[in-house]
């Protein structure tokens, strides 16, 4: 382990127990700050007496820079110091988190959420890179089944806290929540590995276009609108070209151009799109069929959450002792279960929602454990923080994707056929993954 630190610019040796389980609550606060928002959505319309186009851009517009965000410090993190780049991020955090608590105006309130974006974009893009950097793949698997579990963990447990904190305090008080951060800085400074900085320069055109062409494709699929598909298509253009002519841009070309990569780039889509659309479908199915209140919404789906993070050191020892290709098929398995018991069930009676759930998370926290595990594999160590931060990018535009898509098959559809409607398209969805992974499986090298 020293040796191998010492060959990527570390002097120190890497606590790498205490590192990951204090990784993995800093991922849980972060994945929280997300879906707890979600639930004070409707108290933030009302108190600030903004319209629902309005207030929805509470949602998207940190969806849009925390997705750019993290592909960000993943690349920065090539040249700059892991510790540097958390740091920067954390403070970002923590100084949006101050900026929200005191928020009464939109704008106020619309610019901590972006700034809050910005710095926790730092987690769980440079979680990945530091597992792949320092620890070995014999234990690789262990830390990622940690994270994964500890970012399941924050979906479920979101809206029952926030639920809680909005309705008995405000909804400024959750900005409180992210605002620990700040205690863990010390934390890892201490802990985290000692890097040099190495020579690099970062491409900073090709960011603001690759932020412009996820901004300009979210915001088509909310309004359809051709001058805007017609415009990111051109900004898209640009930024192939650009890339090519850079001899260290913000996306490399050569990623792209690895088939098998590609290939595991679609599966950890399609796997963000089915647990985004499904924790977004379940609250409504909840409120509006069964009219449950926000809280008790959030205690239907906590069991799945509590499931998946007792199974993450099962299925972490599972990927170090039997490799990553068994845990994608099984969380694979569970995804194309869980979709097609909620075609079936979900409106039938909240403890079939409980029960299926279960499956879902489970089967969340497998497949991006060995996802993730399996670029490390197959990547380049020089390719690991690009790899993964472009890999972050996708899955993140593939939960606002599921999100957006969901959305407008409800509005085609009435309630419970729209419900139905939509847990078919994951399962579809769900089957197009296995056979994407059977391709990959086939041009595999071990």
């Amino acid at each position: 382990m020293a040796d191998e630190a010492l060959a990527r610019g570390t002097s120190e040796t890497f606590s790498e127990n205490k590192v990951v389980l204090i990784w993995s609550f800093t991922v849980w606060l972060v994945v929280m700050n997300t879906t707890m928002f979600n639930i004070a959505l409707p108290n933030v319309l009302l108190d600030l007496s903004l319209t629902s186009a309005t207030a929805a851009w509470v949602v998207s517009g940190y969806s849009i820079v925390f997705a750019i965000a993290t592909l960000t410090y993943s690349r920065l993190s090539d040249f700059i110091p892991i510790s540097r780049l958390l740091l920067i991020g954390l403070i970002i955090l923590g100084v949006a988190s101050v900026i929200g608590f005191f928020a009464t105006q939109f704008y106020a309130l619309l610019f901590a959420r972006i700034l809050q974006a910005a710095g926790a974009g730092a987690v769980p893009g440079l979680a990945m890179v530091l597992a792949g950097r320092y620890i070995p793949i014999t234990r690789r698997g262990r830390a990622m089944a940690y994270i994964a579990s500890a970012a399941s963990l924050g979906f479920g447990l979101g809206p029952v806290i926030g639920g809680a904190i909005t309705q008995y305090l405000g909804w400024n008080y959750l900005f409180v929540v992210t605002g620990f951060v700040f205690f863990l800085l010390p934390i890892f400074m201490k802990l985290l590995p000692k890097e040099v900085v190495k020579a690099g320069k970062f491409d900073l055109v090709g960011s603001i276009l690759t932020g412009l062409c996820v901004t300009g494709l979210l915001l088509f699929l909310s309004s359809f609108s051709v001058v805007l598909l017609i415009l990111t298509l051109v900004v898209a253009l640009l930024l192939w070209r650009h890339i090519h002519l850079r001899d260290q841009p913000f996306i490399q070309p050569r990623l792209l151009k690895n088939k098998q990569y590609r290939k595991l780039l679609y599966i950890g889509f399609i796997g963000f799109v089915i647990h985004f659309s499904t924790l977004f479908l379940l609250p409504i199915i909840l409120t509006l069929v069964f009219q449950k209140e926000p809280a008790a919404v959030g205690m239907i789906i906590f069991p799945g959450a509590i499931l998946s993070a007792i199974a993450a050191q099962f299925i972490g020892r599972f990927i170090d002792r039997f490799g990553n290709i068994p845990l994608i098929i099984f969380g694979q398995t569970l995804f194309v279960i869980a979709t097609v018991l909620f075609t079936l069930t979900a409106s039938i009676a909240p403890i079939f929602i409980l029960f299926t759930y279960m499956f879902m998370s489970t089967g969340f926290s497998a497949l991006t454990s060995s996802i993730s595990n399996e670029y490390t594999r197959i990547l380049a160590v020089e390719e690991i923080g690009s790899g993964i931060g472009m890999a972050q990018l996708i899955q993140f535009f593939g939960g606002a994707f599921g999100v957006t898509m969901t959305g407008i098959l409800l509005t085609w559809f009435s309630s419970e056929v729209g419900y139905q409607n939509s847990f078919f398209v994951l399962v579809a969805l769900s089957l197009s993954s296995i056979c994407v992974f059977v391709f990959y499986f086939k041009n595999r090298v071990t």
